[in-house]
């Protein structure tokens, strides 16, 4: 080999080491990054985590469910909607709540969402175990059809068949316009909404389980939400007056 070919062997192989070189040394600083990552998410305890998640305020709702004749309820804030198509909504539950399991057995629950007056009952369906206590919904009037009319517990089932509270599961039948609505759970009269929903999926999100569900009927109420913000439950404000906000750089 001529010696003006060897030079361009050489740094040919020196270019390639120069790459193999960087390619580590790109490798050990996302490891290094990752490590770091790590040691952060463990740095940071529950404490600050809670006390910057109380500054997101939220709507509250119930989470409720039927199976085996028996109502399962808990309140909630970690209620979104996900989707149009399909129609479907999350809901994050402990994956330790007998709720979970109630919803997983009859494949149905409900989400309503509170109005302002009813903090009393999110206090109530935030206390452990009251959400699955024989007769919790016994004192409580249910919402019975979409225009809003509310009959006592032990009334008409939502399904439109009489049933005591309590009762046979719904058939979940899909009714006619303006007819009984099918549920997976009582629904409390005097809520801002509800929806009714097939559950659709479940995903694991640490100790949480996300439950999806496809809507199959949802329904207004009269009224504002009932909101939660830094540990309180709170009523909604009046609206901001609008802003031209395009001469203020947004996105800039």
């Amino acid at each position: 080999m001529s010696a003006p070919a060897q030079d361009v062997d050489r740094t040919a192989q020196d270019v390639d080491r120069t790459a193999q070189d960087v390619g580590r040394a790109a490798r050990e600083a996302e490891r290094a990054a990752r490590e770091a990552e790590r040691s952060a998410a463990a740095a940071l305890g529950q404490a600050e985590f809670r006390a910057a998640a109380r500054n997101w305020p939220t709507g509250v709702a119930v989470l409720t469910a039927r199976w085996a004749g028996i109502d399962h309820a808990k309140t909630v804030s970690s209620f979104s909607t996900l989707s149009l198509d399909p129609l479907l909504i999350g809901v994050a539950v402990s994956r330790r709540s007998p709720l979970t399991a109630a919803v997983r057995a009859s494949g149905r629950f409900t989400v309503a969402v509170l109005g302002e007056q009813q903090a009393a009952l999110a206090r109530r369906f935030a206390t452990p175990g009251a959400g699955r206590a024989p007769g919790g919904f016994a004192d409580l009037p249910l919402l019975t059809d979409p225009t809003g009319e509310a009959a006592p517990a032990g009334g008409p089932a939502p399904t439109g068949e009489a049933a005591p509270a309590g009762g046979p599961a719904p058939t979940g039948k899909a009714a006619p316009a303006g007819g009984a609505v099918p549920t997976g759970g009582p629904v409390p009269a005097g809520v801002s909404a509800w929806f009714d929903a097939r559950l659709y999926a479940e995903l694991p999100v640490g100790d949480h389980l996300l439950l999806v569900g496809e809507a199959l009927a949802v329904g207004e109420g009269p009224g504002l939400p009932l909101l939660h913000h830094a540990a309180h439950y709170r009523r909604l404000g009046p609206e901001l007056p609008p802003t031209d906000v395009s001469a203020q750089g947004v996105g800039a």
